[in-house]
């Protein structure tokens, strides 16, 4: 069964054709956080390899049980992998990136938020409108992107509800908490605010808890990426480089 919403498109309410689909604040802020996450996407890989155990908890090393394994080689041969051979260690420059691509990342959101409540871009843009707060509405954006129907017209100027939603849970959800798990990992940090990491339940807590959540931020790239595939590349990616949207035929 279908639900019908004949007042309401899936992309809510279109731009004017005349409006830039994407402000220059968000181009700028997307490409540079694109940059930071790939840094801390391969920098992160290399900082797990070092010690692929989690645990749970204050301490962990590797005589204890861990939490669970990841089944690759480490790059230590201290810790018991099951593998007769370690992995070149890559610690030093990894975890130096990484602490810098996390602070792009940050200041980058910092400007994103506030940008965003500056100019109403969450209003406007991401938090549905009331005719897309329905099952139905998410349910019918759904069925069209398994059977790969065409977008609607307003959504080559809005985007449509599920995306909305998955925007607002990334943005609001997920991104605070890969900041607040991987500041609880720094003893500078806890030492001046010991309840962020007390509140996780320890150091070695917030670490898996930050796996968990890269883990869900790096699926929703892949999907995205995905989509944007699917909806028109071409368009999707001039629209984040110009600002313009342009009509075009799926693949």
């Amino acid at each position: 069964m279908v639900c019908y919403s004949p007042h309401v498109s899936s992309a809510g309410t279109p731009q004017n054709p005349r409006t830039p689909r994407h402000g220059a604040v968000v181009r700028v802020t997307h490409w540079l956080t694109v940059l930071a996450f790939f840094a801390l996407l391969i920098t992160g890989g290399e900082i797990v390899i070092s010690h692929p155990r989690f645990y749970w908890g204050e301490v962990g090393n590797s005589t204890m049980q861990p939490l669970f394994s990841l089944h690759i080689p480490a790059s230590r041969d201290t810790v018991p992998t099951g593998y007769n051979y370690v992995m070149p260690d890559q610690n030093g420059w990894s975890r130096y990136l990484h602490f810098q691509a996390s602070w792009l990342a940050v200041l980058t959101g910092l400007i994103y938020g506030i940008a965003g409540f500056w100019t109403g871009h969450f209003r406007r843009d991401l938090i549905p409108g009331r005719g897309q707060r329905t099952w139905c509405a998410f349910r019918n954006v759904m069925a069209k992107t398994f059977r790969r129907g065409p977008p609607d017209a307003a959504e080559a100027r809005s985007y449509n509800v599920v995306q909305r939603a998955t925007y607002m849970i990334v943005i609001f959800l997920l991104f605070p908490l890969a900041i607040w798990t991987g500041l609880a990992m720094s003893p500078a940090f806890t030492g001046a605010f010991p309840l962020t990491v007390i509140a996780l339940g320890g150091r070695q807590s917030a670490r898996t808890l930050h796996f968990f959540i890269s883990v869900a931020l790096l699926l929703f790239v892949v999907v995205h990426v995905a989509m944007v595939y699917l909806a028109g590349f071409k368009s999707r990616m001039r629209a984040m480089i110009t600002g313009r949207a342009v009509e075009e035929e799926r693949p």
